[in-house]
């Protein structure tokens, strides 16, 4: 195992820049994940710590050794693909043993590590199948059995359980954790789910337009975005986002969104001191928000009026739409609740959970 150090990382295919100046420190043993949308370059970069793809700037190092132009056979990395990759002409048993085989391995040896292996992936009793004869998340664990046989410094997957069904994706990612956990191998994994990402990883690396937006556990990832990409991308259903004008008097903070105005404490002056009279951006979570229906106004809460525009009964959640006449604003509640399209609602705003953005650079000010 090792830790894998990423410094200035550049990727160009033609005139696009896949991955625009990655810096990236993962520690020995930890499992990290790269999270963003489709085209945010988060395969290109678990690509380039393969080898699969040199960068056109930096460096990538395994520890204190350089790895940056070296082959993929002489990183020591394994790779689990989305779509599985096994071949379809070997029995389970052969498909995992082949890079060991490849590498000129004892017989004996490859035995042991084969069955090592297939018990830590609960597929012993397969060895003696085909891909053909296995389902999609048989197939997968062959997959994983094979990178983990030859024990790589570094195993890395992209976006490994995609092609499964919901229940089945839910079963395997406590799965590939608590293996993870077992074999205590530095793990790099890509996904644009950020369920799995939030539930797997250690930490998150949340990528946009080929660079790393924020870097944390899921709870400074979720509680405390950076700025505005990180805050609109994780979390479901999105944060609701709105501009208001700062007012700044001797007793308090006014954020004015001309449908409604926050009222702040005046704690948040020292944050908010070079904006006053200035657009900002304000978020909030729909949980964060609560009907006066079910709960009684309280202190550091602000209030908003509206009408509702639409209900999503989910059955263990209900999410409305508010209409506050130029804005909608979605409100997430636990369990099941009736409320009639086009009727009033009043609404609690958690103060405390309230994210302030600036403008321009998007970047968090609260």
């Amino acid at each position: 195992m090792v830790d894998v150090h990423l410094k200035n990382i550049v990727k160009k295919f033609g005139k696009t820049i896949a991955v625009n100046g990655i810096n990236l420190d993962i520690n020995d043993g930890e499992f990290i994940v790269l999270l963003g949308p489709s085209g945010c370059g988060k395969t290109t970069t678990l690509r380039v710590i393969a080898g699969l793809e040199k960068p056109d700037e930096g460096h990538v190092f395994f520890g204190d050794r350089e790895v940056t132009y070296l082959p993929p056979r002489e990183r020591n990395v394994s790779m689990v693909f989305q779509s599985y990759a096994i071949w379809p002409h070997m029995t389970v048993y052969d498909n995992i043993a082949f890079p060991l085989k490849i590498k000129k391995v004892p017989r004996e040896e490859i035995d042991k590590k084969v069955k090592w292996a297939a018990e830590l992936l609960q597929i012993s009793e397969l060895l003696n199948r085909y891909p053909h004869q296995l389902s999609g998340g048989q197939r997968q664990r062959v997959a994983v059995a094979r990178a983990i046989v030859v024990e790589p410094d570094v195993l890395l997957m992209d976006e490994p359980l995609s092609n499964l069904d919901a229940l089945l994706r839910v079963k395997m990612r406590s799965e590939l954790k608590k293996l993870q956990r077992r074999i205590k191998v530095t793990t790099i994994y890509v996904t644009h789910d950020q369920v799995e990402a939030m539930t797997m990883g250690d930490r998150i690396a949340v990528m946009n337009a080929g660079k790393i937006m924020q870097v944390g556990t899921s709870e400074e990832i979720y509680l405390k975005p950076s700025n505005l990409f990180v805050a609109g991308f994780v979390g479901s259903p999105q944060m609701n986002f709105f501009e208001a004008t700062v007012r700044i008097n001797d007793s308090n903070i006014i954020l004015d969104a001309g449908d409604f105005t926050i009222t702040l404490e005046k704690e948040y002056a020292k944050f908010l001191k070079n904006y006053d009279e200035k657009t900002v951006i304000v978020g909030i979570r729909p949980e964060h928000m609560y009907p006066l229906d079910l709960i009684a106004s309280k202190k550091g809460t602000s209030e908003i009026e509206g009408t509702v525009d639409f209900v999503e009964a989910l059955g263990s959640d209900t999410i409305v739409h508010v209409n506050t006449r130029n804005m909608i604003m979605v409100v997430k509640i636990s369990g099941s609740h009736r409320y009639k399209i086009g009727s009033k609602i009043k609404v609690a705003l958690d103060l405390r959970q309230l994210h302030v953005f600036d403008k321009s650079t998007e970047k968090a000010i609260i």
